[in-house]
């Protein structure tokens, strides 16, 4: 029996557990958590639930009717032991590559799977695709893809904006308003990549509200912001945030508050963007007009936000709608016009609540990483386009200033993700997962991607094997020894490759004469020289790492010497307008920010739908754990709704209702709440999807992406634009539909 002594790291925080050597007998949060999060108790219940995959299966159709057969998502699977689906699936491996070439192979990941870094499954995933020559990969994020791809061109990479950002500490010391766009997310700013070890978003909140710091919560729903940070709620219709920052720049151009000596000096393109708010009329009384917020408190706000140390926030989820660029670019845009860019609380800030890292110090090193090889293929797509790619071979489309074409994909290999939890319009996602001619995937449990494959191969959680991590919060190397055997036959990613490696005769190549274990030691022991060595290191748990200084201030350096420290960007500048951009010729993302319209609302859907991230799990993983499920209602995924759109509509609390959208429908259980704007409903994404068998797109379960339409944010990001959507709710009352994802799919010998 295991003891209690040792934490366990997971994206969404860590956890101590008891063990029997087959199951997790109890789990406690870690004691140094000071916030802990009540999903570490999915793991234990989700370990051993009836959808783990216990052995390899292959679909009926594709083992008797061979690659190319069309019925996935409907056919039984039948159990093979691990020889022989390494045999079947190493020849056909062998077959693609050698009859097609990697440029046909499709390398899909999320890179979710694991907080632990060497079963990284993106890692392991591309790894053992690059020995065998490659593959046609994904480019950037759902989470923040769009912010990928827009700005390089006016601001720098992203990923060096996000962890970049102004310290909490320094926002504590020297804001005087914070204005959130998309609010700050506790429940988001509980997960982060490679894992957190200690969450602080709410006592942050608390420390710097008492230190006289106000906040704007700027959101749809009330609680996307914490009670500590005592926000004021301004609530706009969704998708109008463009409109309301267009209005507040208005009253900084007419009013002359804004910064013309910061704008000269630090940005290009300003005179553009200032005419055309002025000659196309962008005022507070127009933008009250798109957000139904009042004209004044328009006004009054533009001018508090130039009275003092402003902090202009821009959540991820802004930019995760059509036309996602512009409320991101505007947001920049209003901290360049504040002037304050550079300055100690000042500026602009992108994912603080969208994650657990803007804002922390953490580490100031990175982690060592499994090397994954060379990968000679040039193809790639935008990583919402998976549908678009596989049901339209070689068709051209624009992305980021480039024409492109789709490739002609044959083999998908997914491993550590779940794009029927990512996309959109899942019935087409459906229709599109039957087009290559082999699907591949490894997950440990029966996941709606894992049903939709031909080859299931069942792979081990984060708690059956040896592993360490580290999150971008955090300052410590988590060692993460296994705490169980695995479930059945299930095998970490890595066997798996090493199997299928030396089938091709490249097992050398990819494993470099090491298991997992001595992997471990050998990314360890040669990545730093100020750690304890291995042994001592699993032995303890832990390795203190250097920090990130808490006197953080994002782009402090550029402020000091813009000649110095030029920005990536091609001016050096901040770029308001952008003649890249405007190159482009893309009408929906134009030189510069804008309106743009998105079009006649619907009278058969008059409500707003928020498709946010659950607070009950972290994307749709553990959905059959305990905790998740203790969310829901008779099984369905609970939708919260302003009271008065219930009674206009006769609905009660818990009442199972029928969300009708542009592309699907869904089951869900209301929950009334007054958190919410009338007019918007909020269904979050990640119950496994369940499509009724004669209709995929009417998800039994409570799937939001059955309702979206599969449109990217604009031709210069590809992005995902799955934030929110129109629907009509009505009450459900026929016999409620059986579902199937609590269980295995049905299988044969």
């Amino acid at each position: 029996m295991a003891d209690m002594s040792r934490p366990h790291l997971t994206h969404w925080g860590a956890f101590q557990a008891s063990s029997d050597g087959t199951r997790l007998t109890e789990v406690q949060p870690f004691p140094g958590d000071p916030e802990p999060n009540g999903l570490i108790h999915n793991v234990a219940s989700a370990q051993h639930h009836p959808t783990r995959v216990d052995r390899p299966y292959v679909r009926a159709g594709w083992l008797e009717h061979g690659p190319g057969s069309a019925r996935r998502g409907t056919e039984p699977f039948v159990p093979l032991d691990w020889a022989r689906a390494e045999e079947l699936l190493g020849a056909e491996l062998r077959r693609v590559y050698r009859d097609h070439g990697a440029r046909k192979v499709f390398g899909g990941s999320y890179g979710w799977g694991s907080a632990g870094r060497f079963h990284h499954a993106q890692s392991q995933v591309h790894r053992f695709l690059n020995t065998l020559g490659g593959y046609v990969r994904s480019f950037g994020t759902y989470s923040y893809g769009t912010s990928e791809a827009l700005l390089p061109h006016i601001l720098g990479d992203a990923w060096a904006i996000i962890r970049g950002s102004t310290s909490w500490e320094q926002i504590e010391r020297h804001t005087d308003l914070v204005v959130a766009f998309g609010g700050i997310s506790a429940k988001n700013a509980m997960m982060s990549s490679g894992g957190v070890a200690r969450h602080r978003i709410r006592s942050r909140l608390a420390r710097v509200r008492a230190s006289g710091t106000r906040f704007v919560s700027i959101s749809p729903i009330a609680d996307d912001t914490p009670p500590e940070a005592e926000a004021e709620w301004l609530a706009p219709r969704p998708g109008t945030d463009a409109a309301l920052m267009l209005g507040l720049a208005h009253v900084l151009i007419t009013e002359e508050l804004a910064d013309r000596a910061f704008l000269d000096r630090y940005t290009v393109g300003y005179g553009k963007f200032a005419a055309d708010v002025i000659a196309q009329g962008r005022t507070p009384e127009w933008a009250a007009a798109q957000t139904g917020l009042p004209a004044e408190r328009i006004k009054h706000l533009a001018r508090e936000m130039a009275a003092g140390r402003t902090m202009i926030s821009v959540s991820w989820s802004l930019q995760r709608t059509r036309f996602g660029e512009q409320p991101l670019w505007l947001g920049v845009v209003l901290a360049a016009m504040l002037g304050q860019i550079g300055l100690p609380g000042g500026g602009f800030g992108h994912g603080y609540g969208s994650s657990a890292y803007p804002g922390e110090g953490g580490s100031a090193v990175s982690l060592p990483a499994l090397p994954q090889g060379h990968n000679p293929v040039r193809e790639f797509i935008p990583v919402a386009r998976i549908a678009d790619m596989l049901l339209n071979p070689g068709a051209p489309y624009d992305f980021n200033g480039r024409r492109l074409s789709y490739p002609d994909i044959r083999l998908v290999y997914w491993c550590g993700g779940n794009p029927f939890h990512h996309h959109q319009d899942l019935a087409r996602l459906r229709e599109a997962f039957t087009r290559p001619e082999t699907i591949v995937v490894h997950d440990p449990f029966w996941t709606s991607t894992a049903r939709h494959a031909d080859f299931v191969l069942p792979s081990t959680m984060t708690v059956e094997r040896d592993d360490f991590g580290m999150g971008n919060a955090d300052a410590e190397l988590w060692a993460m020894p296994a705490l169980t055997a695995p479930h059945g036959q299930a095998r970490d990613d890595y066997t798996i490759f090493s199997a299928l490696a030396a089938r091709f005769g490249v097992e050398r190549e990819f494993t470099e004469g090491r298991d997992a274990r001595a992997w471990l030691e050998h990314l360890y022991s040669n990545w730093r020289e100020d750690v304890p060595d291995f042994e001592t290191f699993f032995a303890t748990g832990v390795a203190e790492l250097p920090v990130r200084p808490v006197d953080q201030v994002l782009l402090a350096d550029f402020r000091a010497d813009p000649d110095a420290a030029p920005l990536p960007t091609p001016s050096g500048r901040i770029e308001i307008h952008s003649a890249t951009i405007e190159g482009f010729g893309y009408p929906d993302c134009p030189g510069h920010p804008v309106w743009l319209d998105p079009g006649p609302e619907p009278a058969d859907r008059p409500l707003f739908l928020l498709a946010n991230q659950p607070k009950s799990r972290l994307h749709s993983q553990h959905d059959v754990g305990t905790h998740s499920r203790a969310t829901k209602h008779r099984d369905r995924e609970p939708l919260r709704m302003h009271p008065d759109d219930a009674a206009a509509r006769g609905l009660e609390d818990g009442a199972i209702v029928l969300v009708r959208g542009e592309r699907g429908a869904c089951l869900a259980a209301v929950g009334l709440s007054e958190a919410l704007r009338p007019g918007v409903v909020q269904l979050s994404t990640g119950a496994w999807y369940d499509p009724d068998p004669e209709d995929p797109a009417f998800c039994r379960h409570g799937n939001p992406n059955v309702l979206f339409a599969d449109v990217p944010t604009s031709a210069l990001a590809q992005g995902c634009a799955g934030a929110y959507t129109r629907v009509e709710i009505t009450a459900y009352d026929g016999e409620l539909p059986p579902l199937t994802v609590l269980e295995p799919p049905p299988s044969r010998n």
